[in-house]
């Protein structure tokens, strides 16, 4: 592995079972598309994330909101976290229900959180209810939580925007129509399948997509939508990616512990590095570390050359 500069992941995760995760509940089905996740069901720590990054050169990270059934309840005990731990995570992305009554106050209130930087509220939308996240399709263009949606420019916030492929037309129009709002697309714009047509629809919506300058893309999530996934089925869709984003728009990220369901730390950024060995280092360094600094506003400890102590 040629990784020889410092890292900062981009997405993971850490759970406290007592605040209430519903996905991760003792009664939560367990054929979702993700794949069984019982091994999930427990706490995970920042010591449990650092025994899973190892040896690799991860300097910092950003914490993405993991379910719980408080929001806020999760958002203030990461708070705690990153006050400890900082820089791993060194910043969060909350949740927050756009279409909920009152949204707009929950994210005035969010936005007071000192390590808030983002928000998430997942879209996946299917048919299909072993993939589906929502009740419904077209909730980006409903006009509450568009309105919702309009404070986060104002409030300093960023979004991350899970959707599944099908969904990623609608999310280049949102994302047209509020250009001062900065957008982060989670995991490669999530396309439930690998077969040709699937694939295409995908490409589609990729390209409309970054032709949205507001917009990032992190390559993440990998095993969720690619359970056995190997370099060569991952060149299907990260270099289709990077082509169309370029280095500047691009970041790395690890999704763990999910995607540990999938492989280990070290094997997803040896493929990582393999998918990237013929950008030169100044690129590979946006990718894996500068365009999530600046995305996420990341204190500026975290730069090339850097160390993080026990």
């Amino acid at each position: 592995m040629t990784l020889d500069f410092d890292i900062v992941d981009a997405h993971q995760h850490l759970a406290r079972l007592d605040l209430g995760y519903p996905w991760l509940g003792p009664d939560a089905p367990i054929d979702r598309y993700h794949g069984d996740d019982r091994a999930l069901r427990r706490n995970y720590s920042v010591a449990d994330y650092r025994a899973d990054i190892a040896s690799l050169p991860i300097v910092a990270s950003v914490h993405i909101e993991n379910g719980a059934g408080d929001p806020f309840v999760e958002a203030r005990w990461i708070d705690e976290v990153i006050s400890a731990y900082s820089p791993l995570p060194a910043a969060q992305v909350a949740r927050a229900d756009l279409s909920a009554t009152g949204a707009e106050e929950v994210l005035e209130k969010l936005a007071q959180i000192p390590s808030v930087r983002g928000i998430r509220h997942i879209l996946n939308w299917h048919p299909n209810p072993r993939f589906t996240h929502t009740d419904r399709p077209g909730i980006m263009g409903e006009p509450a939580w568009r309105a919702a949606f309009a404070r986060l420019e104002p409030l300093g916030l960023s979004f991350d925007l899970q959707v599944f492929s099908p969904q990623l037309v609608e999310a280049a129009e949102l994302a047209r129509d509020f250009a001062g709002t900065r957008i982060v697309l989670d995991h490669l714009g999530m396309p439930p399948g690998r077969d040709e047509q699937t694939l295409a629809e995908w490409g589609h919506g990729m390209a409309a997509i970054a032709a949205c300058p507001n917009v990032v893309v992190k390559v993440s999530a990998i095993g969720t939508i690619d359970q056995h996934w190997s370099v060569a089925s991952l060149r299907e869709v990260v270099a289709p990616t990077l082509d169309l984003f370029g280095p500047e728009r691009v970041m790395f990220a690890s999704n763990f512990p999910v995607d540990g369901l999938y492989s280990t730390m070290t094997d997803l950024y040896v493929a990582f590095d393999e998918l990237t060995s013929s950008f030169d280092r100044s690129e590979r360094e946006a990718m894996f570390a500068g365009t999530a600094q600046s995305f996420y506003r990341l204190p500026p400890f975290v730069a090339a050359g850097s160390s993080v102590g026990d």
